[in-house]
């Protein structure tokens, strides 16, 4: 793999697209300053061997350029995390941007203005891109979150860098992680898929079946597994015309000889609040005034076998309402059981944003072996989809 490791950065300026797509609050402060940490190792790396970054991202979807989204205001956060000081461009391309760009000094870092100020962008514009490509002398992709897409910052530019190019620490870590799941990994493999929908899932399952040993259907998909095979569900959240189709995934699995395990009881409410009344009931036979919204105690207890017999675990999407704390007892659970066979030497893998929050929310972000920050990216590589950005260093 094309890694920082394998290029000199020693009097090299490295033009680095990172992912400073952050929160802001009202006056313009950082909420969460987990991406920006994310890409020190990467920045670090190409300063101590001697390089100057130039950094670039972009910030929200601006129409043209918007004060309120300005990367400007990132700069004391980026400099607390870095433990220096941080020159800043208000531009992106042409002159300016260029030539503080080459005065740059080795050990000193630039941070563009957003790209998306400018819709040539999103475009994947070439003129626009060999522009940005003017900017560094080695080209690195640090931004897992935006490899999906084929814009001029992640994925045109590096057709300018013919040699020098690679990717930084976060990205590389990210494609070895889903490589562990799909293709490398110890087994017993397991996926866990949760959330709301089949429908934003299928092509994931239809992708990762032939690559696991178990699967655990939970959230508020499993409804639609459960009443396709004639369940009573009350009026818990359900897609219909899906139900063909998961009695087609179970069929597939079976004949891959893939475990499939669904939800045997559910934690149900009467109305979609926190503080419902509360009651169990078997998946299959729960009251049509009621609604599953978080698996139940037996469902946790065979969801903790499944996972305790695991080597490397995939985790997509919650079992529950975990927003909810009265409903967040299943996916807390889960979690629990991922953190203890974690620690067993299992390879634990979370992504996609339900998951992530989870995992935050219950503390557990060290606890497992990689949270991806990547998102949709990451779930295309699930899909089994060549991102543009990782091609684009590769090619």
């Amino acid at each position: 793999m094309n890694t920082l490791e394998n290029l000199s950065f020693n009097q090299e300026r490295a033009l680095i697209r990172v992912d400073f797509n952050v929160p802001l609050d009202d006056t313009g402060n950082v909420t969460d300053a987990t991406r920006i940490a994310a890409a020190m190792p990467t920045i670090k790396h190409i300063l101590e061997a001697g390089g100057s970054c130039v950094l670039m991202s972009h910030l929200g979807r601006p129409k043209g350029n918007d004060p309120k989204l300005s990367l400007g205001q990132i700069v004391p956060t980026l400099e607390k995390h870095l433990g220096q000081s941080v020159q800043f461009c208000n531009e992106v391309v042409g002159q300016k941007a260029e030539a503080q760009a080459s005065a740059l000094q080795p050990g000193e870092v630039l941070l563009l203005e957003n790209l998306r100020f400018h819709e040539e962008e999103t475009k994947g514009d070439q003129v626009f891109s060999e522009a940005l490509s003017k900017l560094g002398t080695v080209y690195v992709n640090d931004a897992f979150g935006t490899a999906h897409r084929a814009h001029a910052s992640t994925t045109v530019v590096a057709q300018y860098f013919a040699v020098k190019k690679c990717f930084g620490h976060l990205l590389a870590a990210e494609i070895k992680a889903i490589d562990k799941v799909m293709s490398t990994g110890e087994k017993p493999v397991l996926a866990i898929l949760g959330g709301a929908k089949v429908s934003s899932k299928i092509t994931i399952i239809e992708n990762i079946l032939p690559k696991v040993d178990h699967l655990i259907i939970g959230g508020g998909m499993a409804f639609t597994f459960i009443k396709a095979q004639g369940g009573a569900i009350g009026k818990s959240i359900c897609e219909d015309d899906k139900m063909p189709l998961a009695l087609s995934i179970l069929e597939q699995a079976e004949k891959l000889g893939v475990k499939i395990h669904l939800p045997v009881d559910v934690r149900a409410g009467q109305e979609f609040s926190n503080d419902t009344p509360q009651q169990v009931f078997p998946i299959n036979e729960i009251p049509d005034d009621w609604e599953g919204m978080d698996a139940g105690p037996a469902s946790e207890k065979n969801f903790d076998a499944v996972v305790k017999q695991s080597k490397t675990i995939l985790w997509n999407g919650p079992l529950g309402v975990f927003e909810f704390p009265n409903f967040s007892k299943g996916t807390r659970a889960l979690g629990a059981s991922i953190e203890t066979q974690t620690a067993a030497g299992a390879f634990s893998l979370v992504g996609g944003g339900d998951s992530v929050a989870a995992v935050k929310l219950f503390g557990l972000e060290d606890k497992v072996s990689y949270v991806s920050t990547g998102g949709g990216a990451m779930l295309e590589s699930l899909e089994g989809k060549t991102l543009p950005g990782i091609e684009a260093i590769l090619a």
